[in-house]
């Protein structure tokens, strides 16, 4: 009997130490993994930042030891979520603006960002956020009030989709804009001859260009914070589209000393800096940065009727939007991006821009590819051209929220037939089978889930319209998963690394005490994660 205990005991003791130790042991979960080959688990094991196995309790606890061992009995898991396209150092910079999506009128504005300037003086006052198809009264406001209250520091107030601002007469003065002043891709509005100080796209660049930056210090302090909110709602990776050497060296450093741990992959603006330091020596990438893009622009927004056309816009039958690139700069960028090995990402709302970019892509591309060169918001496409994705493997980089904060205004822009082929995420998918989904913050919220709700119920937050938004056009819950997880990071190149629960992927994921892939839809928009991981490392825990 006793050789028997001592036979018993010597095998557990072995088959104990043929077990893997690991970091940390998650059970008793529900697991959606964005895997196709496994969509649902209960346990994980993670070890050194790293998914090494994904199964069920007894597959997990038979194979693996830990001294962290978590039950998570009533929660659910879900992979890093990822932004596929967004603004983070913009919407950093933002954090120090006057904040103004509240407004719900002209005067709104006025009393934010007076009371702003009460609270932080500084050298210029800017506000950013207005959108005045919110106002009873659905027209830009022009400087006048602006120019009584603040003759003496220059304003400028940007519009909530980032391609128009008021700008007061100091600040215009300063920047050299007058009424002879003419900008290639940008609109001066004047009104009887005279400028309103309403800027639209290029000319609107221009004067931001002119608001003094943070210094380094202060812009690592704003990317802490943009950080901070962005893991609060379970954002483990962000697509920022658009930015210049000098952002990305600070985003860079920032990483490598560990003060910033988001991953990041980089879309270069056009510019010859960019191509000296990045592009023209190839893709540059580090465990939490990635830049192997370019990204252009071919017109301006829908909602300040700087989208390109093919016919006026129904609500301003002179006007047909804004081309703010020329066709051969266009080609000659995309040219030179595809000589790098770099994936082009181009900014297209209207459908004569999208149209314009499918045929240059095509000409570039010419067949089915894995370059994955993307269309960013896709938002208006005729339907004699969207089979054009699938034929040469675009990818249509959407923004669900778009349509559910556009929906109130965009029949007016494009009419009760135009209308049917905007919006139309669905439809686009169908062409390649997947799709990409960010959000566009600062435009809109920084919260994914919001973009979740969007994609699957096409409603508001109060559950309007009852029936949808153009629902025909809604995503499945799963496309709406994977769209911010795996299908995310496809569109940057980075499947093999995040965006599943997968052995060998980063352990980035999201833990929630509700399962936003079964719940009724009008509450799935209200979840929040309870914890986010970024390679295996708890970044937020409420």
């Amino acid at each position: 009997m006793r050789i028997l205990f001592i036979i018993l005991i010597s095998f557990l003791l072995f088959s104990c130490a043929q077990k893997q130790q690991v970091d940390f042991i998650i059970t008793n979960a529900e697991i959606y993994t964005s895997d196709d080959s496994l969509p649902k688990a209960q346990s994980i094991a993670v070890d050194k930042g790293k998914f090494v196995c994904v199964g069920t309790n007894e597959e997990i606890l038979s194979a693996f030891n830990s001294d962290n061992i978590k039950d998570f009995s009533g929660k659910f898991i879900y992979p890093g979520l990822i932004d596929a396209h967004c603004h983070f150092i913009g919407y950093a910079k933002s954090l120090q603006y006057a904040d103004l999506k509240k407004a719900a009128s002209f005067q709104d504005v006025l009393e934010i960002i007076s009371e702003h300037r009460k609270k932080y003086p500084s050298e210029w006052l800017v506000g950013r956020g207005w959108d005045q198809n919110k106002w009873s009264e659905k027209v830009f406001p022009d400087n006048a009030e602006l120019n009584k209250i603040f003759p003496d520091i220059p304003v400028v107030l940007i519009r909530i989709d980032g391609h128009a601002a008021l700008a007061n007469q100091k600040a215009l003065s300063i920047t050299g804009i007058n009424s002879s002043t003419k900008i290639q891709g940008g609109e001066i509005q004047k009104k009887n001859g005279n400028i309103t100080g309403i800027l639209l796209d290029k000319a609107c660049d221009h004067i931001r260009s002119y608001i003094p930056n943070p210094t380094n210090t202060g812009m690592a302090l704003l990317l802490k914070e943009a950080e901070k909110q962005c893991f609060a709602v379970g954002l483990t990776m962000l697509a920022d589209a658009g930015l210049d050497a000098s952002e990305i060296h600070l985003i860079d450093s920032l990483q490598k000393s560990g003060a910033l741990k988001m991953k990041i992959y980089a879309m270069l603006n056009p510019t010859k800096e960019n191509y000296t330091k990045y592009m023209d020596k190839g893709i540059y990438a580090t465990p939490l940065l990635k830049i192997a893009s370019v990204k252009l622009y071919a017109d301006g927004a829908l909602g300040s009727r700087g989208a390109l056309l093919l016919a006026p816009y129904s609500d301003d039958i002179k006007n047909s939007g804004i081309l703010v690139e020329s066709t051969e700069a266009l080609r000659e960028t995309m040219q030179r991006a595809d000589k790098a090995g770099y994936q082009v990402c181009t900014h297209a709302i209207g459908d004569s821009a999208v149209r314009l970019i499918l045929k240059l892509y095509g000409e570039i591309l010419k067949e089915k590819n894995d370059k994955r060169w993307r269309i960013e918001h896709s938002q208006v496409v005729h339907s004699n051209d969207i089979h054009k994705y699938g034929t040469f493997s675009i990818i249509p980089a959407v923004n669900t929220t778009h349509a559910t904060s556009d929906m109130g205004w965009a029949e007016n822009r494009l009419g009760a037939e135009r209308i049917h082929t905007a919006y139309a995420y669905q439809n686009l998918l169908i062409q390649n089978n997947w799709l990409s989904n960010g959000s566009d913050f600062p435009i809109e919220s920084i919260n994914p889930i919001y973009g979740f709700h969007a994609a699957i119920a096409r409603k508001d937050h109060e559950g309007n319209p009852e029936n949808g938004f153009l629902p025909d056009n809604a995503l499945t819950r799963e496309q709406a998963l994977k769209a911010m997880t795996v299908w995310a990071a496809r569109a940057c190149f980075m499947e093999n690394e995040i965006g599943s629960i997968k052995k060998g992927m980063a352990a980035d994921f999201v833990i929630f005490d509700r399962d936003i892939m079964k719940e009724a839809e009008k509450n799935v928009w209200q979840f929040q994660p309870l914890e986010t991981f970024i390679n295996g490392q708890n970044v937020m825990k409420k």
